[in-house]
This record gives C-alpha cells, sequence and structure tokens, in this order.
C-alpha cells in the first residue's frame, strides 16, 4: 500500500505536471482569461511539454532508465532541451509583452536549470528535481496569492517522501532538492516579479 502511494505521489506530482499548470496559476493574477491561457500556453509548452516529449521519447528508445530519468548520467539530453525550449519560450513570450509575474516564472525556471546543470555535471551528484519544483512551487504561489496557498507545501512534502521511499533518491538529494527550490527557484522568482 505504502508503495503504491509513493509511486502515485511521484506520478501525479511530477515536475512536469507542476510546470504545466503553474504558468496559468501565476498569470491569473495579472492577467485576463484569454491572456492566461496564452502566456500560460507558452511556458507549459516550452517548459514541460516538449521537453517531456524528448524524455518519454529518449526513454521509450533505452536512451536514459525511465520517464523520470533517475540515472545521473542519462540528464545531459534533458536538462540540454529544457534549457533550449525554455530559452526559445523567453525569447517568444518578451517579444510578445508577457506580463513581469510570468517572466519572472520562467527566470526562476531557467535558474533552477542553471544551478541544476552545475550540480548534476560539477558536482556529479544527482539532486531531486521533483522535491526542486514542488517547493519552488509552494514559494512561487505564495508569492503570487498569499500564504494560504502554502498549503501547497503538503503534495510538495508528499513527493519528497515518495522519491526516498521508491528509492529514486537518497534523503540528502531529497533535502538538497527541496532547499534549491525553496532558494532558487522560489527565491529568484520572487526576487523577479
Amino acid at each position: 500500500m505504502i508503495g503504491k502511494v509513493a509511486r502515485g505521489a511521484t506520478e501525479v506530482l511530477a515536475p512536469w505536471v507542476w510546470v504545466v499548470l503553474l504558468p496559468f496559476v501565476v498569470a491569473a493574477a495579472t492577467e485576463s482569461f484569454w491572456k492566461t491561457l496564452l502566456w500560460g500556453f507558452v511556458v507549459a509548452m516550452t517548459a514541460s511539454i516538449i521537453p517531456m516529449a524528448v524524455i518519454v521519447r529518449g526513454a521509450r528508445r533505452g536512451r536514459w532508465d525511465g520517464h523520470h530519468v533517475t540515472n545521473r548520467e542519462g540528464r545531459v539530453v534533458p536538462l540540454v532541451t529544457a534549457g533550449a525550449s525554455l530559452t526559445a519560450g523567453t525569447v517568444v513570450m518578451v517579444l510578445g509583452g508577457a506580463p513581469r509575474s510570468v517572466l519572472a516564472l520562467a527566470g526562476s525556471m531557467f535558474a533552477s536549470l542553471v544551478v541544476t546543470i552545475a550540480i548534476t555535471f560539477g558536482l556529479r551528484w544527482k539532486i531531486s528535481l521533483h522535491a526542486a519544483v514542488a517547493w519552488a512551487a509552494v514559494v512561487t504561489l505564495t508569492v503570487v496569492h498569499g500564504p494560504w496557498w502554502l498549503l501547497i507545501a503538503l503534495p510538495a512534502a508528499l513527493v519528497a517522501w515518495s522519491r526516498v521511499e521508491l528509492g529514486d533518491h537518497t534523503t540528502a538529494q531529497v533535502l538538497a532538492g527541496s532547499v534549491m527550490g525553496v532558494v532558487v527557484g522560489g527565491g529568484s522568482f520572487w526576487l523577479l516579479s
């Protein structure tokens, strides 16, 4: 039973899910319905859907160990793809006059990618992106919408626990990811917004 809960949390609260939903919630704070859909779609597509499509395709071809890319060495292509895709999306947003909050979100995602790449390949260590993205979302949504959004800490803690429970990360890797999410992801959003 515990294993099923952990597997469910890892899948339902995967980074790509947070990143698909987050831009719509952030954009909704400042934009009309149609602009929220437009800018949310640009960020969701370039920061989540395109990179996840590359990840799934690579996993099916055996290039890495699965759609969560738990082997550190397999993270090169997914992380570079995410960076390139997010950069392209940011250019579109800047040229299209996207609101500051959405650009801040893209900037915080890019900052998190840079730190993740430095840790993964510079330090040769595997940090939990599940935990990082979840905790960055907690801070971001609290900055945008207020303290009630701290309740999102409950699913963030659940996903962090699930990564250790499933043996995909150590406690240290999950704690490091959580701190990175709060400081780099959430902190850079707060500074940029």
